[in-house]
């Protein structure tokens, strides 16, 4: 008998011997190869994939940090706008206490002068009583000297008087 494809119950054995054979070594290499292979790619992607919840973590935390910096940034920013008006508030309040201070110097010192030169004017005004004083005894005593007649007697005064200046009686 021909056989098609020359084939003999060793063959077959042989073929099935190498499947069985394949198959144990495919057995042997996934236990040995494949699943420690495919353990460390999902402990890899498990790891990238936790790497990645921390990094979206952080980048939420660092977003609710920075919200809360600008908030505190805003805050100090209006508590230096209020010390800054408090500060320009108190300035000018000073400055106006300076300016009332300086009007009361000045009031106080126009006040000084006027009374100083009230005393001032009180006294020429008695030295020019004294003066006249003087003239007007002087004038009796010429008057009593030389009995005069009142042409002269005028012209005794006028002349006294023109000694005496006319800024004495102005004042």
């Amino acid at each position: 008998m021909s056989r098609l494809f020359d084939l003999d119950w060793q063959l077959v054995a042989d073929a099935a011997l190498m499947i069985i054979a394949v198959f144990f070594l495919f057995l042997l290499m996934s236990y040995l190869l494949f699943n420690p292979a495919r353990k460390m790619l999902n402990d890899r992607k498990e790891k990238i994939r936790n790497e990645l919840e921390t990094a979206r973590r952080d980048m939420e935390e660092a977003g609710s940090l920075k919200q809360e910096y600008e908030g505190r940034l805003k805050e100090i920013d209006r508590e230096a706008e209020e010390i800054l008006s408090e500060a320009r508030r108190k300035a000018l309040a000073n400055e106006n206490q300076i300016i009332a201070d300086a009007r009361e110097e000045a009031a106080r010192i126009l006040d000084r002068a006027r009374v100083e030169a009230e005393l001032e004017k009180q006294k020429v005004t008695d030295e020019v009583k004294r003066e006249i004083i003087a003239v007007a005894s002087l004038m009796a005593g010429k008057m009593v000297s030389v009995s005069i007649d009142a042409a002269a007697q005028d012209q005794l005064i006028d002349d006294t008087l023109k000694e005496m200046g006319d800024r004495t009686w102005l004042s």
